[in-house]
């Protein structure tokens, strides 16, 4: 049998994404998938698994509802953001229509619009990385084909830089018809960035969360998208019979829980903490040349041999994550921040470099 061309024409040169698990790396410290080095240790009841599991359990479209203060009928939860964004460009774009990204940026963006045979639409960044709402109009009006929706990761990914409310605005504004997809995967880490509220005002918003992150609950895969109904009841249209598998419900809602939002907050404040920290430990080194802002559980650092550094964290059990063939970041290695031993293991082996 011949799977190439049993394979769908447009799949064939595709490259997938290459998420840190995909990639791999054997070692002992992983500070590439921007997760929780820790998990708070919570609990299920094993006597509801004979039963399929709500598609949307209210109470907890409820709990993330309350959290974010918007209305269950503003909230879907899916099997993390990831999902929430293939849900998207499966549910708005058709063939000839498509997506617009300003990379660098996350890249399951412009995969799954390819996998989906929407086109992209690279919007152009700064000298420093900043996203101009006007430029953003503009390359949009001027696209050579429909764009259904313009992603925008706030804090970005891995660049950790914010896009302010008055460029959200103007976006959302002066482009009523194109969905503006807002992806909050680290808002935790900027929670007065937060435009969630937003989605009350302005019918052409999304914006997306996640456990992941600051929850430190990135093996469970939820994720929230938040919206106008009209525009959930859209989403549930393409969704899956049964995206909410119910431990992983069970455990969302124990972590929305008061008691799991305040952890959750006293770890961010440590993480941000060790984050400035790492910061200023790495200023001092030889072998760095830049140590980028950032709004969320990371650091990127710009070498003066990248490759050569993260080839040595390799070879000592350390595995971080290079975005060197990404536009405008060469040398530039992705630092998740771990736990303080972890941290220290990091300073350790770049010192004994120089």
């Amino acid at each position: 049998m011949d799977f190439e061309k049993l394979a769908c024409a447009h799949l064939r040169e595709l490259t997938p994404y290459q998420s840190a698990r995909r990639i791999g790396g054997h070692g002992h410290t992983f500070l590439n998938a921007n997760e929780y080095y820790k998990s708070q240790l919570y609990f299920f009841n094993s006597t509801t698994l004979n039963r399929y599991p709500d598609c949307q359990p209210f109470d907890l479209l409820a709990a993330e509802a309350d959290y974010v203060g918007l209305r269950p009928e503003n909230v879907l939860i899916s099997r993390g953001s990831d999902e929430a964004i293939g849900l998207i460009i499966r549910t708005f774009c058709e063939e000839g229509e498509g997506i617009a990204v300003a990379p660098p940026t996350y890249g399951v963006y412009a995969i799954f619009a390819k996998t989906n045979r929407a086109q992209v639409l690279e919007i152009p960044r700064g000298t420093d990385f900043s996203l101009n709402p006007e430029q953003i109009v503009q390359s949009v009006q001027q696209a050579p084909f429909k764009v259904k929706a313009i992603f925008i990761d706030s804090p970005a990914n891995p660049l950790g830089t914010l896009f302010a409310k008055e460029d959200l605005i103007t976006v959302l504004t002066k482009l009523p018809d194109t969905l503006v997809v807002l992806d909050q995967a680290y808002i935790e880490f900027a929670p007065d960035y937060s435009y969630a509220a937003l989605v009350k005002e302005f019918p052409n918003l999304i914006v997306t969360r996640t456990l992941s992150k600051a929850f430190g609950l990135a093996g469970i895969r939820c994720g929230f998208t938040l919206a106008r109904p009209e525009i959930i009841s859209y989403l549930l249209k393409v969704i899956d019979p049964y995206p909410v598998p119910d431990p992983v419900a069970q455990i969302a809602r124990q972590a929305l829980a008061r008691g799991g939002v305040e952890l959750m907050q006293e770890r961010v404040n440590e993480i941000v903490q060790r984050r400035e920290e790492l910061r200023g430990h790495l200023e001092k080194l030889p072998c760095v040349k830049e140590v980028f802002p950032s709004h969320a559980n990371f650091l990127l650092v710009r070498f003066t041999d990248g490759p050569t550094v993260f080839e040595s964290m390799v070879q000592k059990g350390i595995i971080l994550r290079s975005f060197e063939d990404k536009p405008g970041l060469k040398n530039c290695i992705r630092i998740t921040i771990g736990s303080a031993e972890e941290l220290d293991e990091v300073m350790r082996t770049l010192t004994a470099l120089q």
